[in-house]
């Protein structure tokens, strides 16, 4: 089976966990900061902290925007769950503003649409997570306008995009944010094993995400309530939360960003033999906006369905049955169980929906070879022919 994604672990990554392993240190040790410092320093951001996983990364950037019972978080419904649960943490009610046709990331039109009711009624959001989908960034310069006009916060949702650009500079910079997000999961970009970091250039939010993803607890005399009472002293200051990143993954880590920008521009390379070679097929493939560099963390067709003889369903069964491991990349999150509890309904966001019932998620990894590329884009073509 060919997956659709795969990391890929070299000796030298392995090398430098046993290294860490060797060492005096396996957790709250030097090879955290060393992480952080790269992905800051390859993004341009001030500060990056590190986390076990991107969901623990939106959990404290949202707490430390002050999100709470009676905020509202909006963001797109293309997306994994975690990108509205996040609210739902903080006691915040959670939208959705429906996706682009065209680039399938948060359409900044429907947003200013919902933001002129919303103020009318007097609930607008307190935090907005636009997602860049697949690793192509969200409209964020016309994202940005609109917070500052209705003076949201701005999360971005980057778990797809580390090594992807906004208008020529790397996304994670937060330029027009003030916290990105990004994922170091296994089938990501580049991987921790599990792992999150979340950037931002505001010392305020970077020093209370520090201190909430390490139980609020300080041994900084500054922020004490008083003098400490010796050297062994700390004070919990704050209800945090277990979310450290360990020194193995962050030793990973360190060793996969040497990659990144070799990782990206693979990527690339293949999703350009995709886009030539399925220019005649009766799909969809990616558009990319002028503005942006994606990351290509996937690569999504979408079937027109008005051309073939098979369902999407039969289609996506027909590429699992030749060994060509598709995915979908996402089930619209308000069509989820717990969110039609809380009163979402199948065609509140119509985009979305149509997106969905059309899109599949081919290959893409960066070891992938030309071979394995050529018996997905043989089984994509007996797929939508038979």
């Amino acid at each position: 089976m060919i997956p659709y994604g795969r990391q890929d672990i070299t000796q030298t990554d392995i090398d430098a966990v046993v290294e860490v392993l060797q060492s005096d240190f396996l957790t709250q040790g030097p090879m955290v900061p060393r992480f952080e410092g790269s992905v800051a320093e390859h993004v341009g951001a001030r500060h990056a902290l590190a986390v076990n996983s991107a969901t623990s990364a939106l959990h404290i950037a949202c707490l430390a925007l002050g999100l709470g019972v009676g905020d509202w978080l909006w963001t797109s419904p293309v997306t994994f769950v975690a990108s509205a649960n996040c609210g739902l943490y903080c006691g915040a009610q959670v939208d959705f503003v429906d996706i682009d046709p065209i680039t399938y990331n948060l359409c900044p039109k429907a947003l200013a649409s919902k933001l002129e009711i919303a103020e009318r009624e007097g609930r607008l959001p307190k935090v907005l997570v636009p997602v860049h989908l697949c690793g192509q960034p969200c409209d964020m310069q016309a994202i940005h306008e609109l917070a500052q006009r209705y003076g949201f916060k701005i999360i971005e949702d980057a778990s797809h995009a580390i090594g992807g650009k906004y208008k020529g500079e790397f996304i994670g910079n937060c330029r027009y944010s003030d916290i990105t997000v990004f994922s170091f999961h296994p089938v990501k970009i580049v991987t921790t094993a599990e792992g999150g970091m979340a950037t931002t250039n505001d010392d305020q939010l970077a020093a209370q995400m520090a201190l909430l993803r390490s139980h609020g607890i300080t041994r900084d005399p500054s922020l004490m309530t008083h003098a400490s009472d010796g050297p062994w002293y700390y004070q919990q200051v704050e209800l945090g939360l277990n979310y450290r990143m360990t020194e193995l993954q962050a030793a990973l880590g360190v060793s996969q960003m040497t990659r990144l920008d070799n990782y990206v521009e693979r990527r690339h390379l293949l999703a350009r033999r995709y886009d030539e070679k399925l220019k005649d097929f009766p799909l969809v493939t990616p558009w990319q906006h002028p503005d942006g560099y994606s990351g290509l963390h996937l690569y999504v067709v979408r079937v027109q369905l008005e051309k073939v003889r098979k369902s999407h369903r039969e289609v996506f069964e027909f590429l699992r049955e030749q060994g060509i491991g598709v995915n979908l990349h996402y089930i619209p999150v308000h069509t989820q169980p717990y969110y039609q509890r809380l009163g979402f309904e199948v065609g509140d966001f119509p985009q979305a929906e149509s997106y969905y019932r059309e899109a599949i998620s081919l290959p893409m990894f960066q070891t992938m070879t030309m071979e394995q590329q050529d018996r997905v884009i043989d089984a994509v073509k007996r797929a939508l022919q038979s």
